[in-house]
């Protein structure tokens, strides 16, 4: 009996220790249970892609008499033809899948048309309304896009540049109506356009806004002066359902004089930053787009612009390496012209305006190669994985 009372008391003191055990144990766990999670950083991909609208305009920009500007826009005409969109839009959509952005900025989203050959857009008596449609890039790159699945959709798109003049388009001497229009056959119509895309399923956009600029280049053609018109857009987004951001879409001018202080576009970089502009926003802000500006790659004038915008308060948040723009040439057919020696600066950037709150994750530049028998552009692209703190 004895020893039966005493081996059930030890028993007891086995079962007591290890529940004393299992509650040491149990309290710590519990209350790492309480503990709420770290919340973990978002991660926001962006892309910026400025698409080449085709040609060279400085041959009609510097035209000396109504027939050398005809012939010039008809060359224009046939090198947007000869640098074939439509392909170029399979490797410039190859370029956007296989880095999956769930933001793009689109620049020289070009929508050439075409109608009778008449002077009066281009003397003011008409506005332009040439209405055939021969090269839509929104649409044809859409279509690559979208091929098979629904992967992207329009969040803005700003009309810019929107010119139509007359155009020996087929180089024939003498088949033009008559004598005021020499050998133009067509009048050929550009609109330049600016264009956010978001991914489909992921991306919440919301708030789309765009603008034109204030500060414009001014040409002269055939003693017409022609604003060359050009601006930006803009979209509050969500991305996988965080936190909302600003991302903000700009193209600035490319033929300014970089002598003069300050130049247009340091001027359109101005109004891009300033209070109350399409930056100013209490998100965490992420701006992209063809600058046409660097700090360093450059020549100095040119670097105007990008100071505008560090003193504006952006700071970089893409590669500088490899470099990306241009290809020095108004044919990008693999056999026309065009080497990758010609990609020797950078003018293409993804910036943020909130660095305490967006950081780089990672970055790279895509399109140096050419895709069957073109480069996609003559810019190269920009991404840039960026984490919100």
């Amino acid at each position: 009996m004895t020893h039966a009372h005493v081996t059930a008391r030890r028993a007891g003191l086995i079962a007591l220790a290890a529940a004393l055990v299992f509650a040491l144990i149990a309290i710590p766990a519990a209350e790492a249970k309480k503990k709420p999670k770290k919340k973990q950083d978002e991660v926001v991909k962006v892309m910026t892609r400025n698409l080449y609208l085709g040609a060279d305009l400085t041959p009609a920009i510097q035209a000396k008499g109504l027939g050398e500007f005809t012939a010039a826009n008809g060359k224009i005409y046939r090198d947007v033809a000869e640098n074939n969109f439509p392909t170029r839009a399979v490797g410039l959509a190859a370029e956007i899948k296989k880095k999956s952005p769930d933001l793009v900025g689109l620049q020289e989203v070009a929508l050439w048309r075409v109608g009778p050959p008449s002077l009066e857009p281009l003397l003011g008596g008409r506005p332009p309304n040439a209405t055939t449609v021969t090269y839509d890039y929104l649409q044809l790159l859409l279509d690559q896009l979208n091929k098979g699945k629904k992967r992207y959709r329009v969040a803005v798109a700003q009309d810019e540049f929107d010119f139509e003049a007359p155009a020996d388009a087929n180089n024939i001497p003498g088949d033009g109506p008559n004598g005021a229009i020499p050998n133009a056959e067509i009048n050929g119509r550009l609109t330049m356009r600016d264009v956010i895309l978001v991914k489909v399923g992921s991306v919440k956009a919301t708030n789309a806004k765009s603008g034109n600029f204030s500060n414009l280049y001014v040409v002269s053609l055939q003693g017409v002066q022609i604003k060359v018109t050009r601006g930006w857009t803009a979209v509050d987004a969500r991305v996988n359902k965080g936190q909302k951001i600003h991302f903000v879409n700009s193209h600035f001018e490319a033929f300014d004089d970089s002598n003069q202080v300050p130049s247009i576009r340091a001027l359109q970089a101005g109004e891009l930053v300033a209070k109350g502009g399409p930056v100013d926003s209490k998100l965490p802000t992420i701006v992209v787009g063809d600058f046409n500006s660097d700090n360093d790659t450059v020549a100095t004038g040119d670097q105007q612009a990008y100071a505008a915008l560090t003193a504006g308060g952006l700071r970089e948040r893409s590669t500088a390496k490899p470099l990306g723009c241009c290809l020095n040439t108004s044919l990008i057919g693999e056999t026309a012209g065009g080497n990758i020696a010609d990609f020797n600066h950078q003018v293409d950037h993804v910036m943020t305006a909130d660095p305490k709150k967006v950081k780089l994750k990672a970055s790279s530049v895509t399109g140096r190669t050419p895709v069957n028998g073109y480069w996609d552009s003559d810019h190269a692209g920009l991404f840039s994985s960026l984490i919100l703190k």
